[in-house]
């Protein structure tokens, strides 16, 4: 009999969650050989700009509403997009509580605005069998370890996609440890990656640098860009392009024309085809405050771009191997990642070949087959 795998991730913005779940349900739908059915909530419109691609993998999609109120969602900023999450949370209450009712001898993934699904479950006592999938740098305060504590009880387990927050989980011993689980996302997936690389007339100057991401406080722009600003002043032959969009924007454009670098850096803001723009750079560069694990830095590794990072939790330094297969920097300490630029600089062909070799090694188990195969597991002991 096949069960169905049911996700509740409401995602705002196209971040990694967003593309982890879309591999996830494309993994089970592609190696699950019929024991396994994915599904995936979408509960105002969240999900309606990938219908094409989920449908196209026999993904289902399950609408609470016909109308699309997503479009007319605040997306960013602390309280606009918290009001947005309260939104779609008020509107899922009796849509979810019918679908999960309906569907109570499957099994759900849960994945942002967790709350809803367990409170929902304690109250009216549904049945139905969930995992909580934990992602980044949860902060634990007294709110957030009272409501997982409270989960224990009703949780068949928890997932994390880096070892370092599955030993901090363990660590502070909020749920059964034998719950506790490491499930690596689902970030390489080579038929959306492998896709046509697009020509440009972008990156003119004789080494690029790359950076992506939101442009928001999390992935600290403006440090990279005084940083940045400090290499220059040594080695004129660089560019920075930066791509992504955020409520951070005009603060990092005003930075580039205040310090007259803007004949050096470009932002591009988003962009569909990252990879067109991985696949002709020399230096993929993550600044991050905190990740979760880091995507980007999977992407770049699978683009053969070389990386630097900060060693921000949690995932790069898992994934860089402690420097093994890149450079780490202390994340936000003035000078650090000036002085990772000039040690790129300074090494040799087949120095930077070695470390690009280890990191390549090391994202294998970021394929959405590993993802599967160890999901698979994880659904066959909740299905026994």
């Amino acid at each position: 009999m096949v069960k169905k795998i049911l996700y509740w991730a409401p995602c705002l913005n196209k971040v990694g969650t967003y593309y982890s779940t879309i591999n996830s349900a494309i993994s089970i739908e592609k190696y699950s050989k019929g024991s396994f059915k994915p599904v995936i909530i979408n509960v105002c419109g969240e999900w309606n700009e990938s219908e094409d691609l989920l449908k196209q993998n026999n993904v289902e999609i399950v609408k609470f509403y016909k109308k699309d109120f997503f479009k007319y969602l605040p997306k960013n900023g602390f309280l606009r997009s918290r009001f947005s999450y309260l939104t779609i949370a008020t509107l899922s209450i009796i849509p979810l509580i019918k679908f999960l009712n309906k569907n109570k001898s499957e099994i759900l993934i849960i994945h942002l605005i967790i709350t809803l699904p367990l409170l929902l479950k304690f109250i009216f006592n549904l049945k139905i069998k969930t995992i909580l999938r934990i992602s980044g740098f949860p902060k634990l305060n007294i709110l957030r370890k009272n409501i997982w504590k409270f989960s224990n009880k009703i949780l068949e387990y928890v997932t994390c996609p880096t070892k370092d927050l599955l030993e901090q989980i363990k660590e502070a011993r909020i749920f059964n440890n034998q719950k506790v689980l490491f499930l690596p996302d689902a970030i390489i997936n080579i038929n959306t990656m492998n896709r046509k690389i697009d020509k440009y007339n972008d990156i003119v100057s004789t080494k690029t640098i790359l950076a992506a991401g939101r442009l928001t406080k999390q992935k600290n722009f403006l440090y990279l860009l005084q940083e940045f600003k400090k290499f220059l002043k040594i080695k004129k032959k660089y560019k920075l392009i930066i791509l992504g969009e955020g409520e951070g924007k005009s603060e990092i454009q005003n930075y580039i024309k205040k310090n007259n670098i803007s004949d050096h850096v470009c932002l591009k803001g988003y962009v569909k085809n990252i990879f067109s723009y991985m696949k002709h750079s020399d230096l993929f560069v993550l600044s991050s405050l905190w990740e979760d694990p880091g995507f980007v830095i999977i992407e770049a590794a699978f683009s053969n771009l070389f990386v630097i990072s900060s060693n921000c939790p949690n995932g790069p330094k898992e994934i860089l191997d402690n420097g093994r297969g890149g450079i780490l920097f202390n994340s936000n300490e003035e000078g650090a990642l000036l002085n990772s630029f000039i040690e790129f600089d300074k090494l040799s062909s087949d120095e930077r070949v070695y470390k690009k070799v280890i990191l390549k090694k090391n994202i294998s188990k970021y394929t959405i087959f590993k993802h599967f195969k160890s999901l698979e597991t994880i659904l066959k002991k909740i299905n026994a």
